[in-house]
């Protein structure tokens, strides 16, 4: 089971400016662009600043000092690396309050710029998509089940799962497993199982 990377999920070609870009150079570019923020990179093209539509707004509004981006952006940035989960970029996303990673290489080079849309695209994976990775990788290769006694259904992201398992114990791990596919809203279980079929089926010939 293969998580999408944020090499995966990126836009590979960044708009960026230089620290000494001004301004309006920015605004322009913002609006051009359709984006909130831009990457501030050195000459080596290392980013060293985020310059957003929030940054420039403050400085429009205080009026003082230079308009240039080394002067607007915030830093230290905050990036990501290539070979991160998309987990992995929502959580430092979240955790740091920002919209937008840099995406660097081992060297810290800028190669790519992960979005919160970008982030989104996960779940608009389609079903049948979905479908088939529970089915061939949670169920066959990983369970070493048989989708015959099984069913996935998927449907805007929420998989119902019903059929028969061998014992209730593997439930849980069955779940979790599908909860952590790509694309995956949510997991409904309505599943029975043989261990528990067989104990109500022994108990009631005991009665008998």
């Amino acid at each position: 089971m293969r998580h999408r990377s944020v090499a995966d999920l990126m836009t590979p070609t960044a708009v960026t400016v230089q620290p000494g870009t001004p301004f309006k150079e920015i605004a322009r570019l913002l609006d051009e662009y359709g984006i909130t923020a831009v990457p501030v990179v050195d000459e080596a093209n290392r980013p060293v600043g985020v310059v957003s539509e929030a940054d420039l707004l403050r400085r429009h509004t205080a009026k003082d000092g230079p308009s240039t981006a080394e002067a607007m952006m915030s830093s230290p940035v905050v990036v990501a690396r290539p070979s991160w989960t998309a987990v992995e970029a929502a959580r430092v996303m979240e955790r740091h309050r920002v919209k937008r990673l840099p995406v660097v290489d081992a060297g810290g080079q800028l190669i790519g710029v992960l979005s919160r849309s970008d982030l989104l695209q996960l779940f608009l994976r389609r079903d049948r998509a979905i479908q088939e990775e529970i089915v061939e990788d949670v169920v066959t290769r990983i369970l070493g089940l048989s989708a015959a006694s099984l069913h996935i259904d998927v449907a805007e992201g929420r998989v119902t799962l019903t059929g028969t398992l061998p014992r209730r114990s593997l439930a849980p791990i069955f779940v979790r497993l599908c909860e952590d596919v790509d694309g995956v809203v949510e997991v409904v279980d309505r599943l029975v199982y043989e261990d528990e079929a067989e104990a109500e089926e022994e108990s009631e010939g005991a009665e008998d």
